[in-house]
C-alpha cells in the first residue's frame, strides 16, 4: 500500500511528513526504510531524510511524532516543528497555533520566510539531561574533551573549539554520545565562535551521524554560551552547515527558535 508523503527541510535538516493515519503498522519500520541515505525515499534533492514526522490536526492544534532514521522516536526536534509549522499553517489557514510534542505543546509562529517555535526553557539540571550524577556537568571532562550537558528538548552534549571544520565529529562524537554519563545517550555539538555567532555541528542520537542542522542543537549552543559567559545577548545567532538559524534565549521563560523552511515536494512510497 502506498504512503503520501510530503517533503521539507530547515536549514538542511530534512524530513518526510506523513499523516497520523495513513496505513502505517510499524512508524519505527517505515523511518528505517525511508530515511536510509543510500536505499530510502528520493524526494526532493536528497536520498532519504534526517527523520519521519507523523502529524495530525486535532482542533486547531498539531500533533507531531518524530521517528528517527533507527527506527527510535525523539520527544523534541526544534527543526521538525518548524517545518511540522509550515505543513500545519496550509491546512490550517493560521499562522499561529500550538504543536504538541512528547516534550510538551510549544507554540508556533509562521511568518513569510521565517518560521518560529518555542523550544522550552534549557535545563542544566542533572535530572534532566539526563546524567548518571547530582551534579550538572559544566565545562567537565568527557572522553578526552570538554563538554557541558544540556536538555532542550533532548539531551545534548556541547564543546566548544577554535574551527568546527577542524574537528573529525564522525571520529570524536560516538563515545561522548554513548559515555557512562549519559544514560539515556546524548547529540553531540560542536561550537565555535564566529562573527558575532557561532558556527555549529551535530552528531544526532538516533541518525547516528552528522546533519546539516539541528534545531535543538543550535539552541543547546545558544544556551551553553550564555550559561558559560561567551555571549551576553538575549539573541544569537547559529551557523550549522545548512544555514542560519537565531535563537532567543531569555534570562526567564521559553527559548526560541527562528529559521527558513523550504518545500522540497511529495510522492508515494510503500508501506513496508
Amino acid at each position: 500500500m502506498a504512503v503520501a508523503v510530503e517533503k521539507y527541510h530547515g536549514t538542511g535538516n530534512d524530513f518526510l511528513v506523513c499523516e497520523a493515519d495513513a496505513s502505517v503498522p510499524d512508524w519505527g519500520e517505515f523511518a528505517i526504510a525511508h530515511c536510509d541515505r543510500e536505499t530510502g525515499a528520493t524526494i526532493g534533492d536528497r536520498r532519504g531524510a534526517d527523520g519521519v514526522l507523523v502529524l495530525s490536526i486535532e482542533g486547531e492544534r498539531v500533533r507531531m511524532r518524530l521517528y528517527q532514521p533507527d527506527g527510535g522516536t525523539a520527544a523534541m526536534c526544534g527543526n521538525g516543528a518548524r517545518c511540522a509549522a509550515q505543513w500545519a499553517a496550509r491546512r490550517l489557514g493560521t499562522d499561529e497555533f500550538v504543536i504538541d510534542t512528547p516534550a510538551g505543546e510549544r507554540r508556533a509562529r509562521v511568518g513569510e520566510d521565517t518560521i518560529a517555535i518555542e523550544m522550552g526553557v534549557p535545563s542544566f539540571a542533572p535530572s534532566d539531561v539526563p546524567l548518571a550524577r547530582e551534579e550538572p556537568l559544566i565545562r567537565e571532562d568527557v572522553e578526552g574533551w570538554e563538554v557541558t550537558a544540556v536538555n532542550t528538548g533532548v539531551p545534548h552534549a556541547v564543546v566548544f573549539v577554535d574551527e568546527v571544520a577542524e574537528i573529525d565529529l564522525a571520529a570524536m562524537a560516538p563515545s561522548i554520545r554513548h559515555a557512562e554519563r549519559f544514560p539515556e545517550g546524548a547529540n553531540v555539538n560542536l561550537a565555535a565562535a564566529r562573527d558575532g555567532g557561532f558556527d555549529g555541528r551535530t552528531f544526532e542520537r538516533g541518525v547516528e551521524g552528522e546533519t546539516r542542522s539541528c534545531g535543538t542543537g543550535a539552541v543547546a549552543i545558544a544556551a551553553v554560551a550564555k550559561r558559560l559567559g561567551l555571549t551576553d545577548g538575549e539573541q544569537v545567532r547559529v551557523s550549522p552547515p545548512g544555514g542560519e538559524l537565531l535563537v532567543d534565549v531569555p534570562d526567564e521563560g521559553p527559548a526560541t527558535l527562528s529559521g527558513p523552511v523550504e518545500f522540497e515536494g511529495r510522492g508515494e512510497v510503500p508501506a513496508p
